[in-house]
């Protein structure tokens, strides 16, 4: 994922974008304000889903056989978005062309779930040009996480819709992610998520309730400050990330400080942090030092360890759903029917 290159074009992208596109008046939000929560229909085997990339594409094609093997596995058909296979730089074609996707995957009627084949770069180049209006009048599963993270947020805070961070069409589905699939959009039954002992770290006690948010931290802290950064009012903020030392993971935090983002959290929980290790230790702060610094002085419930990140075996975790979760067992849980 080159979250880099995403930081360094996501300020000049979007305000360029800004300056010629105008939001149709359903997609205007005040960041106070919080939308009714719309929810999408459950699937069932046979349905179709649409795959895009509305990020990066594939680095080599062995993910175009890995996501057909996925959705076979499900009972599952899939429809390509026309545009899937352009490249762009770093690109999955121009943002005209992913736009396009997006668009007409939420407007296709025989599309029942939509689901990106990877994350990667890009994601906040559209979130000015989409038609909210469109997504709100079809709601539909959506899903993904890594870069998607910003079209999860743009969606929920422009819509109310309920989208889903989870694994990728590209990434290779466990038993524990097709299961988690088949619970959650054939039979419409969260889970309980549980953190594996051997991974569950506590940070603070208790429990809480509240609006699940959150994602991948540098896409998160990338677009703080706009529209589409919800507001976290008595939320639950979840959050992971890869290939970030502790002193970027430090200035992310700061970031959500300042914004205060972090002191309206009612509770935190923090997934995997792959390769997030210090080059030179002896100079550096910890991640979990890290951690403890920004959430302990909160006086929150917080965790670390849950099976959300850069990995195959990771949760679906609805966003915008209303949840609780208790940090001395690790677990979150689902409070509201979330599909239809």
């Amino acid at each position: 994922m080159d979250k880099r290159t995403f930081l360094k074009i996501g300020s000049t992208g979007i305000a360029s974008m800004a300056l010629g596109n105008t939001l149709p008046a359903f997609g205007r939000h005040s960041l106070a304000g919080q939308r009714a929560a719309i929810y999408p229909r459950r699937i069932k085997k046979g349905d179709t889903v649409g795959i895009i990339t509305p990020s990066s594409p594939l680095v080599d094609d062995k993910g175009y056989a890995i996501a057909k093997a996925n959705f076979a596995a499900l009972g599952l058909r899939i429809k390509w978005g026309e545009h899937v296979g352009k490249k762009n730089g770093y690109l999955a074609g121009t943002d005209e062309e992913r736009i396009a996707d997006i668009h007409r995957m939420f407007s296709d009627p025989e599309v029942k779930a939509i689901v990106c084949l990877r994350g990667g770069s890009g994601a906040a180049r559209l979130l000015s040009r989409l038609d909210y209006s469109l997504i709100a009048r079809n709601p539909k599963i959506f899903m993904g996480y890594s870069d998607i993270t910003a079209f999860h947020q743009a969606i929920y805070t422009q819509t109310g819709l309920i989208t889903f961070h989870g694994a990728v069409a590209n990434s290779v589905w466990t038993s524990m992610v097709n299961n988690q699939f088949t619970q959650l959009f054939f039979e419409g039954k969260p889970p309980v998520y549980a953190t594996d002992k051997k991974e569950f770290r506590p940070i603070s006690s208790g429990s809480a309730e509240g609006r699940l948010l959150g994602g991948n931290l540098t896409v998160l802290a990338g677009i703080a400050g706009s529209r589409y950064f919800p507001d976290f009012e008595n939320s639950l903020l979840f959050l992971e990330d890869i290939g970030e030392e502790p002193y970027r993971i430090d200035r992310m935090f700061s970031q959500l400080a300042l914004t205060g983002a972090l002191s309206k959290i009612k509770g935190l929980i923090f997934g995997k942090c792959s390769e997030c290790e210090a080059k030179n230790p002896r100079n550096s702060l910890t991640l979990n030092q890290v951690l403890t610094d920004y959430i302990k002085p909160l006086g929150i419930p917080a965790f670390q360890g849950a099976r959300i990140g850069h990995i195959d075996e990771q949760f679906i975790l609805p966003i915008g759903a209303r949840v609780r979760m208790d940090a001395d067992g690790g677990t979150l849980q689902v409070l509201e029917n979330i599909l239809r």
